[in-house]
């Protein structure tokens, strides 16, 4: 999602329609960085153990963004970024859900990953 869904709705970066809408959070910068944080969810899919403290890190990264979207729609008019650009439309439509779901994912593995102290008392 952070990736391929980034690239598509913005179309490569040039959807102008996703960075008027939020120029902040949604610039060219941003958007990019948001494809640097898919980069770093490809890596930790190969960790086997000790990742609790990344998935925290993550779990906190997806509840900004996802506290952005919901600020950002309660301020915003979908049907108009929609009659501007539908790929815009749909994009802000969707990022924030996506990002709360992945946030409730890596709050779970958060939680249930036990600490490496946990793990060092369990193997004494």
């Amino acid at each position: 999602m952070n990736i391929g869904g980034v690239l598509i709705f913005s179309r490569a970066f040039t959807n102008a329609a996703i960075n008027r809408a939020d120029p902040v959070v949604m610039s060219n910068f941003g958007l990019l960085m948001i494809t640097v944080w898919g980069l770093a969810y490809l890596g930790a899919a190969n960790i086997d153990s000790g990742i609790k403290w990344l998935a925290g890190a993550f779990a906190i990264e997806k509840l900004v963004y996802g506290v952005v979207w919901i600020n950002w729609l309660s301020n915003h008019s979908l049907a108009q970024l929609y009659s501007e650009d539908v790929f815009a439309g749909v994009f802000y439509s969707i990022y924030g859900a996506n990002d709360l779901a992945f946030m409730l994912f890596f709050a779970y593995v958060f939680f249930r990953e036990p600490s490496r102290s946990s793990v060092a008392r369990k193997e004494a």
